[in-house]
């Protein structure tokens, strides 16, 4: 299936990269690609590292659950994933990883501020869950639900769920989140505790999706 492959090798691409920027570790985090149709998506399978990751190291799962080949054991955290693309339907990609920074601010208390222009157009909004074990049903409910509000959801004491309607999207959410954590912390090294984005850019931003939503095709 030509799909198939190739979003396994953009997650592939991706899962190199992610590595890279530092966004986890060994075999941490997962990755997941819905396939066109919308019924199942590819998923790392369990253990691997997302650096050495090969088109054998995917499982194609239904979003009821159902394994329908590839690998034999998907990713231990495959129900966030599929919670996540049944609770949005907009959703094509959805990357679980452990950033740092991200995850320790989080624990300690403070907010992610979205204090660049591309933070604030790409992130748009971090929402929160509370700890709650890996790989479990609530861990993957909750953050589905979380999904409701905002494109990237902090795990306490875990990591992130990121989504978007593309892999790169996806991706580009997840780097820039981690972004708005370093220069978050910065800026509470420095003294501030207050500074974000001017919130009249992220109204223009959105002005100009609607409009844009809203013009007919050009003929």
């Amino acid at each position: 299936m030509k799909d198939h492959a190739e979003l396994i090798g953009q997650l592939i691409h991706l899962g190199a990269k992610a590595v890279d920027r530092g966004l986890v570790l060994g075999s941490g985090g997962n990755l997941s690609a819905r396939l066109p149709g919308g019924d199942a998506c590819v998923v790392t399978a369990s253990g691997t590292w997302l650096d050495e990751l090969s088109p054998e190291d995917f499982s194609l799962v239904a979003l009821d659950g159902t394994h329908r080949g590839g690998h034999p054991t998907p990713s231990s955290e495959v129900a966030l994933h599929l919670h996540s693309y049944r609770a949005r339907p907009d959703v094509n990609a959805v990357i679980h990883l452990h950033p740092q920074l991200s995850v320790l601010l989080d624990a300690l208390g403070h907010r992610i501020r979205l204090i660049t222009i591309d933070h604030a157009y790409y992130v748009r909004r971090v929402a929160t869950v509370a700890y709650l074990p890996s790989g479990t049903e609530e861990l993957a409910a909750a953050g589905a639900a979380a999904l409701a509000e905002a494109d990237a959801v902090i795990l306490g004491h875990h990591g992130c769920s990121v989504v978007g309607a593309t892999i790169e999207a996806a991706h580009k959410r997840a780097a820039n989140l981690e972004e708005a954590a370093v220069a978050t912390y910065r800026a509470l090294t420095l003294g501030d505790t207050t500074t974000e984005c001017p919130p009249e850019y992220l109204a223009r931003v959105r002005q100009a999706e609607a409009a844009s939503a809203s013009s007919p095709p050009i003929p």
